[in-house]
């Protein structure tokens, strides 16, 4: 028989300085990670020999497995698993000077089950950890390549501006014949290029605006203000676009039918958009012939401003998708639009606490439609 006290003793001392070394891995990164694994393993399988087989450290295998998952490839992973299993039944007849029980026996068989359903749940954590850094890494791609793609079309943008309006300018020019005499056919052409040239610098500022929103948010100026006083003056700026297209703009205020007044705490300028866009929106998607109904309804928590056409309608696929970004429908009512101007309308609408929506008009048309909260007495 064998000195176990002096074995013991002995077996310590060699685990101590095993610590000991492991503590010097720790703290030097240049030491490689498989030798700090190797020295765990170690210590584990001294342990595991220097006691009575009743006393399972088989278990204690897991610590470096987890650490091999981590750090080493996926075979080596499975090496030690096998190695783990090897010993911890081994340690039943070796070193032979203990007497086996089939407790013990099944105590290790266990340990050993342990220890490949470990290696089995590290291989799905550590696949699905990749799976989680690959779709992070896509992400993170994708937002960069947004960024970059808004960046530049932010100042694209931005750049258009200053030809279109050195073009404008030549064409007003021309118009007021500062070079030369113009013939009246002439100023009809030069009245169509100034016109669809503005309305080219309005898309531009239209989608600038979107993506300054977008990145600063909408900063507002606001005071009292009154819906009915700004729906009318957009009204009478957009008289020229309405008489081109034989559209008729009527107001309605409610069942007195005679103007009122609908305070809100709000942007002028901001709401002065809203309306054209609404407005401008209604006449383009009205036929020849046609009316736009501009609805201004009072309530006692909210104000309603309603923009009433009698065009094609809305197709029911299309309405949960009007105020998106870029949204571009299948309808010949979508196809007259960039995308952008109810996006906008909705971005300016929601910074002032309110809601915008969209809806069919009977028998025929469609209803744009906002609310923002009633201006309160205290201001």
């Amino acid at each position: 028989m064998l000195d176990l006290t002096n074995k013991s003793t002995a077996y310590t001392l060699i685990i101590q300085m095993f610590y000991v070394k492991l503590l010097t891995y720790a703290k030097n990164p240049r030491l490689s990670k498989f030798w700090l694994i190797i020295g765990l393993f170690t210590v584990v399988a001294l342990l595991e020999f220097s006691t009575p087989p009743e006393y399972v450290f088989g278990y204690l295998y897991i610590g470096p497995m987890l650490l091999a998952n981590a750090h080493l490839s996926r075979v080596t992973t499975q090496q030690l698993t096998v190695v783990s299993c090897f010993l911890t039944i081994l340690n039943i007849w070796v070193p032979g000077i203990y007497p086996i029980g089939s407790a013990t026996i099944a105590n290790r068989l266990i340990a050993s089950l342990v220890l490949v359903v470990t290696d089995l749940l590290s291989k799905r954590n550590h696949l699905y950890q990749q799976a989680i850094l690959q779709q992070q890494a896509k992400l993170q791609a994708q937002e960069k390549l947004t960024s970059v793609r808004e960046d530049f079309a932010s100042t694209l943008t931005h750049d258009l501006k200053t030809p279109l309006l050195g073009a404008i300018e030549t064409l007003l020019a021309f118009q007021r014949e500062n070079f030369g005499s113009v013939l009246p056919t002439q100023k009809k052409v030069l009245a169509t290029m100034i016109r669809s040239h503005r309305t080219s610098l309005k898309m531009v500022e239209t989608l600038l605006d979107v993506y300054r929103n977008d990145v600063e948010g909408l900063k507002l100026q606001l005071a009292p203000v009154d819906l009915v006083a700004i729906a009318e003056e957009v009204a009478a700026t957009l008289t020229e676009l309405a008489s081109s297209r034989r559209v008729y703009i009527s107001f309605n205020y409610g069942e007195s039918d005679f103007r009122k007044f609908l305070w809100v705490y709000a942007d002028a300028f901001q709401m002065e958009r809203v309306f054209a866009n609404l407005l401008t929106n209604a006449i383009n998607h009205s036929p020849r012939g046609g009316k736009v109904e501009v609805m201004l309804e009072s309530g006692s928590s909210y104000q309603t401003a309603k923009v009433m056409d009698n065009g094609a309608g809305i197709t029911l696929e299309e309405l949960p998708h009007l105020f998106e970004r870029f949204y571009q429908g299948h309808s010949d009512r979508q196809a007259k639009g960039s995308g952008l101007g109810l996006y906008l309308t909705r971005q300016i609408v929601e910074a002032h606490d309110g809601k915008i929506w969209a809806e069919n008009r009977v028998p025929h048309g469609a209803i744009f439609a906002f609310r923002l909260p009633v201006l309160p007495f205290s201001l």
